[in-house]
């Protein structure tokens, strides 16, 4: 099942038992309210006639009032018409809760305190008869002077009258209850359908974006239109999409570079072999070609060996304390034959009092080699490559090699520390190298703890590049 069915059939479950619970609590709690009116209606109504007639038995120190009481009080009905209205009443299931017809549905019978009925408003007892026994609310009447009992008063609300009315009002009652509830699921079930497409539709889209890349589709982006968690999800998607497509335009650019620089040098050892061969070329001067060639070709293995072994976390530091201004005098050393070699100038710029750094030597010699070699190689005869390192403020160190050779563009920059990447790409492999010595070194720092960065101010203008290692 779906996800947009899983949530539809959850709403639709919801909407049912909260719209079941209002209409059941509806109808059982008006049904008990009505039961209680009803007891506090006769209740009620029993107290209050029982203190008129208090009254009207002290005020005429007898029951000669007792008739003129009811008739005012509306218990006794003296001609047809008010039967026939008390009749009309009947029909109407709704009119029962308005005072003037609560009267037309109580018996009140009236004794003396020996128990002789006085008056039924009903007519079905006789005056002067024993009461049998009867239901409903009984009062006693006091004579307000002696404080003494006269009478009882029984108030009895007609219980089958007031369930009948009751029953047709509740039934009305549940009708429009119901109606109202199934509109109410209808508009809840349109807003439960709205809200489930809304909240499946930009999983499946991420589900059909997610096959169409698994399956080696163009990457495919995806609407972001709310702010909330899906749409956060959707541009999370959006830039790892975006990542994805950048690392497949790299790997690509990756192998056509390493496929260029791989056919390279076995294309020159064929044709110096064929030339060997036939005699056209000396054996001496073959060998010189093909050990050269040969040679790029294990620089090469060897620089991705080291890139393959950075990125996948397999570099291994040896970490010592080491002298910094040993480290560099060393390197300027190494390099010194190339440079003279070239006719440009490698010096070593003097170096206040630096402390020792936690370092892999040989790791981070090789770093240095690189930037080294690279400025050594884009500076013409006559130029300087500089050397320097200063303390820097938190606790850190910088090492810069600058040159003032031939610079580079600013559209390079950004892109100086990608794999197999080099400025100039019409330079040769023997001037321009592979594009490997940046990307090691950035690894290499990295691995320290540090940062390092390239600086140009354009072509022509010289290029500086510096590492910044913490002391600690």
């Amino acid at each position: 099942m779906s996800l947009r069915w899983r949530f539809l059939g959850a709403f639709i479950l919801l909407i049912v038992l909260v719209v079941s619970l209002s209409v059941g609590v509806g109808y059982y709690t008006t049904q008990a309210q009505l039961d209680t009116f009803i007891g506090a209606l006769s209740n009620d109504e029993a107290n209050d006639l029982a203190r008129k007639l208090s009254r009207a038995y002290t005020s005429s120190d007898g029951w000669e009032s007792l008739g003129a009481t009811l008739s005012e009080t509306g218990y006794i009905f003296e001609n047809g018409a008010e039967q026939k209205r008390r009749e009309e009443t009947e029909e109407s299931a709704f009119e029962f809760f308005h005072s003037e017809s609560d009267k037309d549905r109580i018996r009140v019978v009236i004794t003396d305190g020996d128990g002789i009925v006085l008056q039924d408003n009903f007519a079905e007892l006789r005056s002067g008869e024993v009461a049998p026994e009867l239901g409903g609310q009984r009062v006693d009447i006091f004579d307000l002077r002696t404080r003494q009992p006269v009478g009882h008063a029984y108030v009895d609300v007609n219980r089958e009258f007031w369930a009948t009315e009751s029953h047709g009002f509740l039934q009305n009652l549940l009708y429009t209850i119901t109606f109202g509830g199934l509109l109410t699921a209808a508009m809840a079930l349109l807003l439960a359908v709205w809200l489930a497409r809304r909240i499946t539709a930009p999983v499946s889209a991420l589900t059909q974006a997610t096959r169409s890349i698994a399956e080696g589709g163009d990457a495919v982006l995806l609407p972001v239109t709310s702010p909330d968690e899906l749409g956060q999800m959707s541009a999370a998607f959006n830039r790892m999409t975006a990542a994805l497509q950048t690392q497949r335009d790299l790997r690509k650019r990756l192998l056509d570079d390493i496929s260029h620089e791989l056919n390279t040098p076995l294309s020159v050892i064929r044709l110096e072999a064929h030339g060997l061969r036939k005699g056209l070329q000396t054996p001496a001067k073959a060998a010189d070609r093909i050990i050269q060639e040969v040679k790029l070709l294990r620089n090469l293995a060897r620089d991705l060996n080291w890139l393959a072994a950075t990125e996948s976390d397999e570099l291994r530091l040896t970490i010592e304390p080491y002298s910094l201004e040993r480290l560099l005098s060393a390197e300027v050393e190494r390099w010194q034959p190339q440079a003279q070699s070239d006719q440009i100038t490698l010096s070593l710029q003097s170096l206040p009092e630096l402390p020792l750094l936690n370092l892999d030597r040989m790791r981070m010699s090789q770093a240095l080699g690189n930037v080294i070699h690279n400025a050594l190689q884009h500076t013409e005869a006559g130029g300087q490559v500089r050397v320097a390192a200063a303390r820097q403020q938190g606790g850190r160190v910088e090492i810069s090699v600058t040159d003032d050779g031939t610079g580079i563009d600013s559209n390079d920059l950004p892109h100086v520390f990608n794999r197999l990447y080099r400025a100039d790409r019409s330079r040769s492999r023997g001037t321009g190298g592979m594009g490997l010595g940046l990307t090691i070194a950035r690894a290499i720092v990295e691995a320290h703890n540090g940062t390092i960065a390239v600086t140009s101010k354009g072509l022509g203008q010289g290029t500086s590049v510096r590492f910044d290692l913490p002391l600690s």
